[in-house]
């Protein structure tokens, strides 16, 4: 089965969703509007059940098909959460909201989801039943996980639960996935230095906590080099210094770094934490200053179970065709909150080819409309294949 005739149709109408969100862009949970549109647009394609609310600003729609004998319940999810980046596109269609722009694709994402349960509450050619999720606040607000908490899974029943995000650099309507750990664990953590603040022209009478801090942020990579397994993966990036003066001849009493980790395996995260925290306070004390460490845990490794990684790879091979889909994609070390998803049910997460564009989180990043046939193509493709009808009207 190939691209669905449908979604060519269909085409230009999600393709203008996709960019109505677009010009809105709401950030987190706070994604009020985009969640209203998805619920009506879900009413007016006359879905069987539409809850909203969820996971605090998620929508969550069910789509019966023709028949039920199979009793399987799959899931599908796409983010609807734009980012703090004042768009940098020139499109007609950019962003009204200043410093807000849907520059990961989550406008994409939910445009395509919108389109296939527009094609399965038309046609029902299925067994079973499709859940749609819509979730909020995929950008470091942990959406995903509110939803679990929500009663997600047990309250519509899912049994498996698929993702879907665009990727660029990917041609577009190929594919690309992976069995096993796919994106990584995100913690983070603050680092707060005191030390003696003072004249820049007499600093033998200070305790310099920039000299610090920068001694600290040098030191921590030598836990990546010298701690590490080198053959498994660990990302530490300091992403802020921040001193409480900006004068030219002030040391600084206190200076706040700010930082990420990444990893794979859960004994190099727990690794980290722990070096992580004896480098940064013996650091500052061989310098005569204090620092202490408020370390976050965050998303979970993103893991796609084998069986459900190996079917989802098969359907985007029926969409795309042969040799358009990589099924040994490489291991991403960006973070994913679908994994909150993941650790409750099995299913996986797949990657659909955005083009020749700017990285997601870049301010010159779009969605490519040409994405939609294929992305829509396989999440309807996913259901009618999971639960055929032919399997409920033969049983």
């Amino acid at each position: 089965m190939p691209l669905i005739n449908r979604f060519a149709d269909l085409h230009a109408e999600i393709t203008a969703w996709r960019r109505d969100l677009h010009e809105n862009p709401e950030l987190l949970f706070d994604t009020t509007r985009t969640a209203a549109l998805v619920a009506e647009k879900l009413r007016a394609f006359g879905c069987d059940r539409i809850e909203t609310g969820i996971g605090r600003t998620g929508v969550v729609a069910v789509i019966r098909g023709k028949t039920n004998k199979s009793g399987k319940v799959i899931g599908l999810r796409a983010d609807m959460d734009a980012l703090p980046i004042l768009e940098a596109t020139g499109l007609d269609y950019k962003s009204k909201v200043e410093g807000l722009m849907h520059a990961c694709g989550h406008d994409g994402h939910t445009a395509m989801l919108l389109g296939a349960a527009k094609y399965l509450a038309e046609t029902r050619n299925f067994d079973g039943t499709a859940v749609m999720i819509f979730q909020p606040a995929e950008e470091g607000g942990g959406g995903g996980r509110e939803m679990c908490a929500d009663g997600l899974m047990d309250n519509f029943g899912i049994q498996e639960v698929y993702g879907m995000h665009n990727m660029p650099g990917y041609p577009v309507g190929e594919f690309a996935i992976r069995p096993g750990a796919f994106f990584a664990a995100a913690d983070q953590f603050t680092v707060d230095i005191e030390g003696k603040g003072g004249h820049a022209a007499k600093p033998h009478e200070a305790i310099d906590t920039t000299l610090v801090g920068a001694q600290i942020v040098v030191a921590l990579q030598s836990i990546v080099a010298r701690n590490a397994d080198p053959l498994k993966s660990l990302v530490i990036s300091v992403c802020s210094f921040q001193t409480e003066s900006d004068a030219y001849n002030v040391i600084p009493q206190h200076v706040r770094l700010k930082a990420t980790v990444r990893t794979m395996d859960k004994d190099i995260q727990d690794m980290a934490e722990e070096k992580i925290k004896r480098v940064i306070t013996n650091t500052a004390e061989a310098f005569g200053a204090r620092a202490t460490v408020d370390y976050q845990r965050g998303y979970p490794v993103m893991v796609n179970s084998d069986k459900q990684a190996d079917f989802a790879y098969e359907v985007a091979r029926k969409v795309a065709g042969d040799g358009k889909v990589q099924k040994e994609a490489p291991q991403i070390m960006g973070a994913e909150d679908f994994s909150f998803m993941l650790e409750e049910r099995p299913g996986a997460y797949i990657l659909v080819g955005n083009g020749d564009t700017p990285m997601c989180h870049h301010p010159e990043y779009n969605f490519d409309d040409d994405a939609i046939p294929a992305g829509c193509s396989y999440w309807a493709t996913l259901v009618e294949t999971a639960m055929p009808a032919s399997a409920g009207e033969g049983s």
